[in-house]
């Protein structure tokens, strides 16, 4: 954003717009979001079982990240060991229902953009030959 606008602008490099684009853009991010979605909060390793590829770094990474952008809600219950649950705020709701079309959209065109890809591939081999 620039020194002298007020209004976010995330096209200027140093719009603070371009952290929050950053968190739409991460698969992780959006994955955790849309599970939380559903309503029900969830433990840190029912999020691993459930997101098949993340690490456990990555995910304790973005659960961070989110609770700090204030996307999703910690709460740790006194158990032995400390039990631990993550649900979504309202914030994070607007954004998960913002970004579940976009999920969708992927698994409806998913058989297209592989052909596409399959095509462009095909093409650049022959142009190589």
């Amino acid at each position: 954003m620039k020194a002298t606008s007020l209004k976010p602008d995330a096209y200027a490099a140093n719009c603070p717009t371009r952290q929050i684009l950053d968190r739409v853009g991460d698969k992780w991010a959006v994955l955790i979001l849309l599970l939380l979605l559903r309503g029900e909060p969830m433990r840190f390793n029912q999020l691993r079982r459930a997101i098949e590829g993340i690490s456990q770094k990555m995910l304790s990474q973005v659960l961070k990240s989110l609770e700090r952008d204030g996307l999703l809600r910690r709460r740790a219950i006194a158990t032995v060991p400390v039990t631990v649950e993550y649900s979504i705020t309202p914030l994070g709701s607007t954004l998960a229902e913002a970004v579940d079309p976009l999920r969708d959209w992927a698994e409806q065109n998913l058989k297209d953009v592989l052909a596409a890809q399959r095509r462009y591939d095909a093409q650049r081999k022959a142009l190589a030959a």
